[in-house]
């Protein structure tokens, strides 16, 4: 066998491991040492088992994952973002779906100070699901709603996914977290518009819910929000102002987040040890699975398959815009299985060989694969955000129910992915302007 085609062989073993089951993180190392073993010798294997965890573990801007974390899971255990649904309920609770898209925007919200989409439906979930399920909102309607909306967390800096790409594709991380805004806000508003033509079309879906609530009464709901409006002043005014690097500003968040729930008193012994063993257990998979994409990168670079189809494309002339829609389709049936961190890590060194080839933008391609594996969250079979919001409220919905509520929004994400390919200026308008 040449050397390409025992990285292609290694390919197949990998997605033959992952479709067993076998945890992506293990299936990565396993085949990436395994496959250098072949072409390079035992010594060679070893080698890079050792260089390729500390050069990547080594990484400055790394340091920011375990903050960002640390960030979210203070602000959720200590009730930090409670207020956002409240408020936002109090203000829009009248118009068609109202509790609907007061979700949506509480996830926004959220999402602002966490990179977890997951997190942001679980929160979310506990919070929006029990009340709009009391106000007789269709079941579908209502965890779909909180389902999608979790996805936003991704988008909407800090972002996880964002860090890790920035790190593998050498991509300024600041400049991501700008791009990211323009795709969170548009989501946001592609699902508003869902909830609301759905109920206008159809107001049995979610009967108005008649709640007179003074004018005093929504300012002190808005005033609850502080603490989520600081940490955005915070550490996005900082960061996109210059003041300091997307490093320094998860170490600045976390901070922040622990300051605020000792002011608002919630900052309790117990609050502080489930945030360090999240944060802790969180972070060790994170690195797992990007050490492994690590050595496949190397594995691959040594084999040759991966410049190799970079000139395949090359030589095909392949446009960029058919090149989008080929990766965009690899993404969602990926997604139908993968979780999202395992999917861009498994693809990233194959694809940005191609892409660089391709003379694709980084920065714009990495916020359209963050889209991409969001929609992921919510594709069946494994679509994780569903089995996350029926974790949640149990017998309330079924999980046919919730995958039946989410079709709606995965319509609208398809027509916004369509826009970000094809007016790529939405993406990059705030680092064009703050570049």
């Amino acid at each position: 066998m040449t050397h390409a085609q025992i990285g292609y062989a290694g390919i197949a073993v990998l997605l033959a491991l992952i479709a067993l089951r076998t945890p992506i993180g293990v299936a990565l190392l396993s085949v990436s040492f395994g496959g250098i073993w072949i072409l390079m010798g035992e010594k060679a294997a070893w080698g890079a088992l050792g260089v390729v965890p500390y050069n990547f573990a080594a990484s400055w801007q790394l340091s920011s994952v375990p903050m960002f974390l640390l960030m979210g899971f203070f602000c959720f255990h200590a009730g930090l973002t409670k207020g956002l649904f409240d408020a936002a309920r109090m203000w829009l609770s009248r118009m068609p779906g109202g509790l609907a898209v007061a979700a949506v925007l509480g996830a926004s919200g959220f999402a602002a100070v966490t990179g977890s989409s997951v997190a942001c439906a679980a929160a979310m979930g506990r919070i929006a699901v029990p009340e709009m399920m009391r106000n007789r909102y269709d079941a579908g309607l209502a965890t779909g709603t909180v389902a999608a909306a979790g996805t936003i967390g991704a988008l909407i800096p800090p972002s996880i996914l964002m860090i890790l790409y920035g790190i593998i594709a050498q991509v300024p991380i600041s400049k991501l977290f700008l791009a990211g805004v323009g795709a969170g806000l548009l989501t946001m508003l592609s699902y508003v518009a869902v909830i609301v033509i759905r109920t206008t079309l159809n107001p049995a879906l979610a009967p108005k819910v008649i709640e007179d609530v003074s004018l005093p009464a929504r300012m002190r709901a808005l005033a609850e929000i502080w603490p989520v409006l600081l940490l955005i002043a915070g550490v996005f005014g900082g960061l996109f102002s210059g003041v300091f690097s997307a490093t320094e500003a998860g170490a600045i968040g976390a901070s922040l987040s622990m300051v605020i729930a000792i002011l608002k008193r919630s900052l309790t012994w117990e609050v502080l040890k489930n945030a360090l063993i999240e944060t802790l257990l969180t972070s060790a998979s994170l690195f797992i699975i990007a050490i492994g994409a690590s050595l496949l990168s190397r594995f691959m670079a040594l084999s040759g398959a991966g410049g190799q189809l970079a000139s395949v494309v090359n030589g095909f002339g392949a446009d960029p815009l058919l090149l989008m829609i080929g990766i965009a389709l690899i993404y969602l049936v990926l997604g139908m299985f993968l979780e999202p961190i395992g999917a861009m890590l498994l693809t990233l060194p194959i694809l940005l060989p191609i892409l660089k080839t391709a003379g694709v933008d980084m920065v714009w391609f990495g916020i359209l694969l963050t889209k991409f594996l969001e929609v992921g969250m919510i594709t069946p079979p494994i679509g994780l955000n569903v089995f996350v919001i029926k974790s949640v409220v149990g017998d309330l919905a079924s999980t046919g129910t919730i995958f039946r509520g989410v079709m709606w929004f995965l319509v609208a994400d398809l027509v916004v992915v369509t826009m970000l390919i094809v007016w790529p200026q939405i993406i990059m308008f705030l680092p064009g302007i703050f570049g």
